[in-house]
C-alpha cells in the first residue's frame, strides 16, 4: 500500500467492532512508530498509557466527547466502541511544551494502525481531571490526546467541499460518514 493510500485510509473512525481484540503487543508496535518519529529538540517528552482491557477501556470511554458536528450523537453505543486506546501524555518535568510532537506521534500511530487494517480517532475533547483520577495519572504528566483504536465498522468518504464552503462532516441515512475536503488548488497559494 502506498503512503497516499494509507493517508486516504486513515480517517477519523468513530464506530468499531468492539469484540475485535487488539493485542497489547500491537499497541506497543504502534507506540514504537511514535517513538521513532521526530521530536522537537529531540526532547522526547511523550509518554503513553495503553489499554485493551474492557474495564479500563470503559473508564477511558466515559471521559471522552466524540463528534462535535454530530449534535445528536453521544458517541458509539456498546458493541461499537473501540477495543483499545492509547492515552498520550507529556512529561512536563522534561518540557513544558510539546511543540507539534503529539500531532506527529498521533499520525504515526494511526498510519501504523491503517497498515494493520485498523482505524482510529484522535480525541482531544477529554474530561482530563476525571481521566487522571480514573487512570491514576501523576500530576507531572499532562494529558494531551486519546487515540481510540479498533477494527472499523463505518464507511468514511472524502468528498469535495460544497458550494456553501461548509466543512462540517455529516452522516447520511445509511450511516456513511462524509468528510468535505478543500481542493488542492484551493490550498496552494501561488504568489
Amino acid at each position: 500500500m502506498s503512503l497516499k493510500d494509507l493517508i486516504q485510509k486513515n480517517r477519523s473512525y468513530r464506530r468499531f467492532y468492539q469484540e475485535h481484540e487488539i493485542k497489547f503487543d500491537t499497541l506497543k508496535e504502534l507506540v514504537d512508530l511514535a517513538r521513532l518519529s521526530p521530536s522537537a529538540a529531540n526532547l522526547q517528552p511523550l509518554r503513553y498509557i495503553l489499554s485493551h482491557y474492557p474495564e479500563k477501556n470503559a473508564s477511558i470511554f466515559n471521559e471522552l466527547k466524540w463528534a462535535a458536528y454530530l449534535k445528536d450523537w453521544d458517541g458509539p453505543p456498546e458493541g461499537e466502541r473501540p477495543s483499545a486506546y492509547i492515552v498520550m501524555l507529556s512529561d512536563i518535568s522534561i518540557s513544558k511544551t510539546v511543540m507539534c510532537d503529539h500531532g506527529i506521534a498521533a499520525q504515526s500511530i494511526l498510519l501504523g494502525a491503517a497498515e494493520k487494517g485498523l482505524g482510529g480517532c484522535i480525541i482531544a475533547s477529554i474530561n482530563r481531571e476525571n481521566l487522571r483520577i480514573a487512570l491514576n495519572i501523576p500530576a507531572h504528566y499532562e494529558i494531551l490526546l486519546v487515540i481510540a483504536l479498533g477494527k472499523t465498522r463505518e464507511v468514511v468518504v472524502i468528498e469535495p467541499l460544497g458550494e456553501t464552503g461548509d466543512i462540517k462532516y455529516w452522516r447520511d441515512s445509511e450511516s456513511v460518514h462524509h468528510v468535505p475536503k478543500r481542493s488542492l488548488d484551493d490550498i496552494i497559494l501561488d504568489n
